[in-house]
């Protein structure tokens, strides 16, 4: 299944530097494991903001639901999800 995914970032303006680095490098580690596993397709940042929209290909929605609140960031973020279909007027033989 595949989702459309955008995440917002809002870590609290006093959180230690320390504390948000130590946040931040963990969850690189957490969504670069995932893109190995094929399961996050896709990320882009949206310029000018602590954002991104992702492309998730998971098994169910339980199994996205469990990805994102592993998040580290998590806690810090607005997300909102969109479910995919194939378009019925796509040339393309697959989601690549």
């Amino acid at each position: 299944m595949l989702f459309q995914v955008r995440m917002d970032v809002n870590i609290p303006l006093d959180m230690p530097v320390e504390q948000a680095n130590q946040i931040k490098a963990v969850e690189k580690a957490y969504s670069q494991d995932l893109q190995r596993q094929g399961k996050w397709r896709h990320i882009w940042r949206i310029t000018g903001q602590y954002s991104n929209i992702s492309i998730f290909d998971v098994e169910s929605n339980e199994e996205l639901h469990n990805i994102l609140q592993g998040l580290p960031l998590y806690p810090y973020m607005n997300i909102e999800v969109m479910p995919l279909n194939r378009h019925p007027s796509s040339i393309r033989e697959d989601d690549r």
